[in-house]
């Protein structure tokens, strides 16, 4: 009786202890969605011509070390995580984006000093980077395994929360510069992620970890040829949700002419029905099956586009709603990518998250940077950029039919 006792109390226990990992992976979700989205949020800050006053070239080049960062960490986590173990790897990308963090509040003192200031963006973007690279694909491979029979479900889940967080960086923002205070919200994001640090410490999270090393060491990440399929879909998309994610709000300032309360609406609506689509699809695929919102919803994101470009400057409202309808179309896309993947090409399950990530930040990249030089040294306006990325979006819809094919080979 005595054991029979003792099992019930330990298996409580567990269930117990692993319940407060869950509940620490997907608040990670949520703060790194935060802290993602927070350069980006205060776009209108780092181009103001009172704070640092930067170029759209400037702005730009900003996230090109991320992205390289990104890619670098994304690539490396898998292997590092054969020798570190996953919540290693974990804590030192949250460690990355408290360091990025701290370097945002501190290039503040610095804005009358241009090259300073800027070099100081450059490395908190490369520690935002290295942070992103380490910490996303080591929560969806964690997420995955703690519910290996619902992968699609868990890991839409977990990037509706970084949605979540994506959405509440811009109203954030807003508040605080509301307050005249902007540098509040790196300040709250580094708390949070202090606190998060100091919880982690404590929890076990060793889902997948010894799973990984034995793949890694048995495959040695050779990538078969579907691999490249979803990679090839990662970079588009990366491009399509960067062009609204880091452009929303200078589009709508520069294009628009709208207020920086306005502009910061759009980017929020953006990543809110980002955050909704992805609880959307993860509820209702029992009657709109996953695969079918993988083919549908490239097609959603190039209309969205197209009414972003041809929208009149005076229509400040539909051109917020034209994000709104791209937050839609972007939603499911990653995530999706993301599972299907891990469960087709089983024998790296440990590197698809890490590799597809790093191909997604090669589409952010050039998003990123990309729309400065086309600006200045193509004369082209933002809104024939905007109609241009539709086509991104018509070859992502192509190619989402070759992503959602069962390959009948072993992978």
């Amino acid at each position: 009786m005595w054991g029979i006792i003792y099992s019930n109390v330990s298996d409580r226990k567990f269930k117990m202890a692993q319940r407060r990992e869950i509940i620490t992976v997907y608040a990670a979700g949520v703060i790194q969605g935060v802290g993602l989205v927070t350069f980006p949020a205060a776009s209108a800050v780092f181009t103001s011509p009172t704070h640092y006053g930067l170029t759209s070239t400037e702005y730009g080049g900003m996230f090109v070390p991320q992205a390289i960062m990104a890619i670098v960490a994304a690539l490396l986590g898998a292997g590092l995580r054969s020798r570190l173990g996953t919540k290693r790897i974990y804590l030192l990308g949250l460690f990355a984006n408290l360091l990025a963090m701290t370097l945002l509040v501190v290039s503040r003192f610095a804005m009358s000093e241009h090259l300073l200031a800027y070099g100081t963006l450059l490395v908190a973007t490369s520690c935002m980077g290295i942070g992103f690279g380490f910490t996303v694909p080591a929560l969806n491979t964690l997420a995955a395994a703690f519910f290996p029979h619902k992968v699609d479900k868990a890991v839409l889940a977990l990037n509706a929360l970084l949605g979540l967080g994506t959405a509440l960086a811009p109203v954030f923002i807003a508040l605080f510069v509301g307050l005249g205070i902007w540098w509040g919200l790196p300040v709250l994001v580094g708390m949070l992620i202090f606190g998060l640090l100091f919880s982690s410490f404590s929890q076990p999270l060793k889902k997948g970890g010894q799973t990984d090393t034995a793949r890694v060491q048995k495959v040695k990440i050779k990538f078969p040829v579907r691999f490249w399929i979803f990679a090839a879909f990662a970079v588009l998309y990366g491009v399509c949700e960067t062009m609204n994610g880091n452009w929303a709000s200078l589009y709508m300032t520069k294009h628009f002419s709208a207020k920086m309360s306005l502009a910061s609406s759009a980017l929020t609506i953006f990543w809110a029905t980002v955050t909704a689509g992805r609880i959307l699809f993860a509820t209702i695929g029992k009657w709109f099956p996953e695969r079918l919102v993988c083919r549908v919803l490239p097609l959603v994101v190039a209309a969205a586009f197209v009414a972003s470009a041809v929208v009149p400057k005076a229509s400040v409202l539909l051109g917020i709603f034209s994000f709104g309808v791209a937050g839609l179309g972007c939603s499911a896309l990653l995530p999706l990518t993301i599972s299907f993947g891990q469960k087709e090409l089983t024998t790296i399950t440990a590197s698809v998250a890490g590799g597809l990530i790093a191909f997604y930040q090669i589409g952010y990249g050039l998003a990123a940077f990309g729309v400065g030089p086309l600006q200045t040294w193509a004369g082209l306006a933002l809104n024939t950029i905007y109609g241009g990325t539709a086509l991104i979006a018509l070859a992502m819809a192509a190619l989402s039919f070759f992503v959602t094919r069962k390959s009948s080979a072993p992978a």
